[in-house]
């Protein structure tokens, strides 16, 4: 995985491209918009909850830091996936493919769609992938509005620290959705908003109570919140046959 980190390092000095969101098909009218705001936020606000800043390819680097290993337990929340072999995941916001690079192994039989909106961190998705011969892995160019996720095709979508900084939450979570397949899982993992002592900035935390909400709204279905991790919730969601 050292050669995830030193891309990265190296990646961070290009320059950014700009997302084009001129064209996007949205709602608007689900959402609120407010000129004093928080600072971490973008002044955008779903169901009571600010939505919080995008961390641009320029902090890919905190996403490989040796330090999660310990402080997140990521291996803890890959063996709770409860994977299969044959199982189609989803990585929603793969970034840097911290996740992604560790589920693919494990879906041996299947593959692992990384999506991300920034073309900067799918391009050191696909230098790892082409330079460790990693064939199940697949990068996927999302919007901030749409997944594109094929209808029906994805087992699990997992979404770990990334759907608080969803511009367009309902329309991504409706993509994902259609994207799953009938009793497919939806499975969030966000650092805990209950907790004051985690010090990861207030927008980047969401509680267990806004996140059921938010679900809920999409047609999914709670199954189970897990607390094992040290900082972060993990939640887990099922697509029903009625879900839209």
């Amino acid at each position: 995985m050292g050669i995830i980190l030193f891309v990265t390092l190296l990646y961070l000095n290009l320059n950014a491209c700009t997302i084009n969101t001129d064209t996007v098909a949205n709602s608007d009218e689900l959402y609120q918009y407010r000129t004093i705001h928080n600072p971490e936020g973008i002044g955008k606000f779903y169901l009571g909850r600010e939505i919080a800043k995008v961390m641009g390819h320029e902090g890919a680097g905190w996403l490989e830091r040796p330090s999660r290993i310990y402080q997140e337990k990521p291996q803890n929340a890959i063996e709770n996936l409860n994977l299969k072999s044959t199982d189609i995941v989803a990585d929603i916001g793969a970034g840097t493919g911290y996740f992604t690079f560790r589920i693919s192994p494990l879906v041996s039989e299947g593959k692992v769609f990384a999506v991300d909106v920034q073309p900067q961190m799918l391009d050191l998705i696909n230098f790892v992938t082409n330079e460790e011969n990693i064939t199940n892995v697949e990068t996927v160019l999302g919007e901030v509005d749409n997944p594109n996720l094929l209808p029906s095709s994805v087992d699990i979508a997992l979404l770990v620290d990334a759907y608080h900084e969803f511009e367009y939450p309902r329309e991504m979570m409706l993509g994902i959705v259609k994207g799953l397949k009938p009793g497919g899982r939806v499975i969030l993992l966000e650092y805990r908003g209950e907790n004051p002592m985690i010090m990861i900035k207030g927008l980047h935390k969401m509680t267990e109570k806004q996140v059921k909400k938010e679900m809920k709204a999409v047609g999914l279905v709670w199954q189970d919140t897990k607390y094992f991790l040290p900082q972060q919730h993990f939640l887990v969601f099922k697509k029903t046959e009625i879900s839209s």
